[in-house]
């Protein structure tokens, strides 16, 4: 199990590869965001987006599922999150591309209310196949320390 004191500020990780389908894209923007452009090439056409584009918070769901795959395959004391900051979406996301994700740990500090608690932001980066990025953020996490009784952050 991975603990507070054992993310390092600076350290970066690489992982995830998720295919996006026609199919996922259009059955995401018909349950949550069924603007025209992402639910047909046809009206995809007529935009700047040229043909079918995923959502933004698709793509958002479809980086969280390969961050919790890493998480859990890491098997860190994660306690989920309390938000994010500075989200953008970069560049559009088609049906056929693959995306993986890149993090780096900007800063840590223990909870000043909570000694159960560490708090911890990233940056999480997601690349399609052509190593484009397509989406960034900083994750905002907590994590459980593994020694709530020692002194520091």
């Amino acid at each position: 199990m991975l603990y507070y004191e054992d993310i390092e500020v600076g350290s970066h990780r690489a992982f995830g590869s998720y295919e996006v389908t026609a199919e996922e894209v259009k059955d995401f923007a018909t349950r949550y965001d069924p603007q025209p452009f992402h639910l047909s090439n046809e009206a995809a056409a007529k935009t700047h987006f040229g043909r079918i584009s995923a959502s933004g918070w698709h793509t958002c769901a479809m980086m969280m599922r390969m961050l919790v795959d890493d998480l859990t395959e890491r098997q860190e004391a994660g306690l989920g999150s309390p938000g994010i900051d500075n989200l953008r979406w970069i560049r559009p996301v088609y049906p056929g591309d693959t995306l993986r994700c890149e993090t780096e740990v900007l800063e840590k500090r223990r909870s000043q209310s909570n000694p159960t608690l560490g708090l911890y932001k990233s940056r999480v980066e997601v690349f399609n196949q052509d190593d484009v990025k397509v989406m960034q953020m900083v994750s905002n996490g907590m994590v459980a320390v593994r020694d709530p009784d020692a002194a520091g952050g």
